[in-house]
């Protein structure tokens, strides 16, 4: 048990790698024509091999209670429906600038856990918080005489997740006390699968689809990489200290994410803009810190 304990670092970079990457080509099926919600439906289908995977670590022992159904059906459920959302704000705005709102989740959970749960935060997290929401703002600056279609939409619809996610983790606090983390991923597991059916409904099957190799395929080549980089996150909080897990992989995912994605868009945004992900970046971190204090 000890030798695998130490391995808790592989864990951390397996999931700082996958979910960077993941976060910056996530959309190249849907532009080689693959429908975002059939992405979706692929990606929670790559969470089966996964949960698998964790189950049979576990000796396949399942947390198989009322409570625990509930409250992890409710965390997967707030999962999957950012997960959703998030593959159509992919259509409309670029990896660079949705991955580091998407970091700013602690900033959610952090105020839902003050209000609910009546925790205390740090004068860390408030500055967190407060370096998030003006990074917010610089974001979202479209330079004068800048034309985009989709306005402020993004930003909307990349609130959606941030907000989901952000009660996902304040609910995620206490599920871990009433199961083990494998039955928590198998539950989320089966609650992303039971949206499926809704990402069908809204797929539009009258336009052209990508059937070969680079739609449903390489998606799920990509989803994988979630998936699985999920899982390795369960294992790296058994096995290491939350109190540095938690701001490495607050930081580093959205730095990878944000790297790759101006490589691909081969493009450099305007310098507020820039500041504003760097900004981003450090309050990811300070609240990373807040989180695994309370952890």
């Amino acid at each position: 048990m000890s030798k695998t304990k130490n391995h808790w670092p592989i864990y951390v970079i397996i999931h700082v790698l996958f979910i960077g990457v993941w976060g910056a080509v996530i959309e190249i099926p849907e532009k080689n024509g693959f429908p975002a919600t059939l992405g979706y439906a692929v990606w929670a289908l790559t969470m089966i091999p996964a949960s698998l995977a964790a189950l049979k670590f576990k000796n396949w022992k399942l947390d198989f209670n009322k409570k625990a159904v509930l409250w992890g059906s409710a965390v997967g459920l707030l999962g999957a429906g950012g997960q959703l959302v998030l593959f159509f704000t992919l259509r409309i705005a670029p990896a660079y600038l949705v991955f580091p709102i998407l970091s700013l989740t602690p900033v959610v959970t952090i105020l839902l856990a003050v209000v609910l749960l009546h925790e205390k935060t740090s004068k860390r997290g408030w500055i967190g918080i407060l370096l998030a929401l003006i990074s917010i703002f610089m974001l979202s600056y479209q330079p004068v005489g800048a034309v985009q279609a989709s306005g402020y939409t993004w930003l909307l619809l990349a609130a959606v997740p941030l907000l989901a996610w952000g009660a996902q983790g304040c609910i995620m606090r206490f599920a871990n006390e009433l199961m083990s983390a494998e039955s928590l991923y198998f539950y989320m597991m089966l609650s992303s699968i039971a949206l499926i059916p809704l990402a069908l409904y809204m797929t539009d099957f009258s336009q052209p689809i990508q059937w070969g190799f680079k739609g449903p395929y390489l998606s799920f080549i990509l989803q994988s990489l979630n998936a699985f980089g999920a899982l390795c996150l369960v294992y790296a909080f058994r096995y290491g200290k939350a109190i540095i897990i938690a701001p490495i992989t607050t930081a580093l995912s959205p730095v990878l994410t944000v790297t790759l994605s101006l490589a691909l868009y081969q493009t450099i945004p305007h310098p507020v803009i820039i500041a504003g992900i760097v900004l981003t970046i450090i309050a990811a971190l300070l609240m990373g810190f807040e989180e695994a204090s309370n952890a």
